[in-house]
């Protein structure tokens, strides 16, 4: 029996929509309710536990109260604007209404400029691609307004944004052409792959998605992380010492450590690794370290060079071993082989998802409830379709681990 037979065995009429619409409702409902939750012990403790009154005062403690106050609010709010967008995509069918757009669109440019490239009515490709441009496009102008109102109204009430917007506008036009640079290969030749690669084109698109997978995580930080954020060996001093130190006594490989620039986006800070094998390398943001200032800043005019002094001293932690601290827990990930164990459940999540999409590629009735006529669906929206929508429950469970 197929797949097919299996979803309307005893006449029952299954129905993606339906389904979907719960679940994604029922997920909005069930974390709404757990941040109304916490929204609500936020708000009745208002003095530090006696636990932590040593390490922070009433008016720290109250100002991080408030603060996860107004995200606690934004997250709701914003949340129940995203299930209605999302409601509103899937009632009246609009992915097959930006496919059939995007298809009429390239048709016309390539029948109005001596460029065709071959492109046809059955060219599923480029019609991908113009889609992915315009999915792209409407998740940048959708999101902009939410991504404003989070950094320069709830991250600058506390202080923590530094960004301009000038600098918020670049960064995401760069996140959004870096983005496609890189997507818009890949899901080409995935489509082709899966076209071509006969009954068992999910071993071969998951090896596919691997092996890149694998290639971004070498390439994203030596090429693509500075095109958004300045970086620079960290200086020889007592601190780097002690982190080789560190980093030597429960054998972690360090080869290299870097500081980031951090404090041109938030006076949040972090401290992370990244590297395979023997070559690891350990990056700290300038804003985890008091008094640090990124080499070049001298050379700022002198207003703009008092201030980034200022905030360089009335920021970060002022003691090394606190810095220790906040870096041992993140190599306290690598030594417990945390990185190692969460790759291998995401490619396990992957491979499934690959594999439970060929025994649906088939089903046609999966995509009608979308907007397509049986048969019709192209490959990028069945995947979209699995990817994103079956396989929801799937993905939330495995969000516990």
């Amino acid at each position: 029996m197929g797949m097919e037979g299996v979803l309307d065995l005893y006449g029952c009429s299954f129905n993606v929509y339906n389904a979907i619409f719960v679940f994604i409702w029922g997920l909005f409902l069930w974390e709404t309710y757990l941040n109304l939750r916490q929204l609500k012990v936020a708000k009745k403790v208002t003095k530090s536990p006696y636990e932590i009154r040593c390490s922070m005062n009433d008016a720290d403690f109250d100002k991080s109260r408030r603060y996860a106050i107004d995200k606690l609010n934004f997250d709701i709010v914003s949340g129940f604007y995203n299930i209605l967008s999302l409601s509103v995509i899937l009632h009246f069918q609009l992915i097959a209404w930006a496919w059939y757009k995007s298809k009429e669109h390239m048709l016309f440019i390539c029948s109005h400029t001596p460029w065709s490239f071959g492109v046809t009515e059955g060219s599923e490709i480029p019609f991908s691609l113009l889609f992915t441009i315009y999915v792209a496009l409407f998740q940048f102008f959708e999101s902009l307004p939410w991504s404003y109102y989070r950094l320069f109204v709830v991250e600058e009430r506390y202080g923590f944004n530094k960004q301009t917007l000038g600098f918020f506008i670049k960064d995401r036009l760069k996140a959004l052409v870096v983005g496609l640079v890189i997507g818009l290969p890949i899901i080409s030749v995935l489509i082709w792959i899966i076209k071509a690669g006969g009954r068992h084109f999910y071993i071969y698109a998951y090896g596919f998605t691997f092996i890149v997978s694998i290639i971004i995580m070498f390439v994203y930080p030596e090429f693509i992380a500075p095109i958004f954020d300045r970086y620079e060996r960290f200086p020889d001093c007592e601190l780097r010492t002690k982190i080789e130190e560190l980093a030597a006594s429960i054998e972690f490989p360090l080869k290299k450590l870097f500081v980031v620039e951090g404090s041109k986006r938030s006076s949040h800070s972090n401290a992370y690794f990244y590297g395979f094998g023997k070559n690891k390398r350990i990056v700290l943001f300038d804003t985890l370290i008091r008094g640090f200032k990124m080499s070049g800043t001298e050379s700022d005019s002198s207003d703009s060079a008092d201030k980034t002094s200022d905030e360089a001293q009335n920021r970060g932690c002022g003691d090394d071993e606190e810095i220790l601290a906040v870096l041992a827990h993140e190599l306290g990930h690598w030594k417990l082989k945390h990185v190692t164990f969460n790759l291998v459940i995401a490619q396990f999540k992957i491979f499934f998802m690959f594999f439970a999409f060929g025994q649906l590629v088939s089903v046609d009735q999966l995509f009608v409830d979308f907007g397509f006529p049986p048969s019709a669906a192209p490959m990028l929206i069945r995947l979209i379709v699995v990817f994103q929508f079956i396989s929801m429950p799937y993905s939330s469970i495995l969000e516990f681990y």
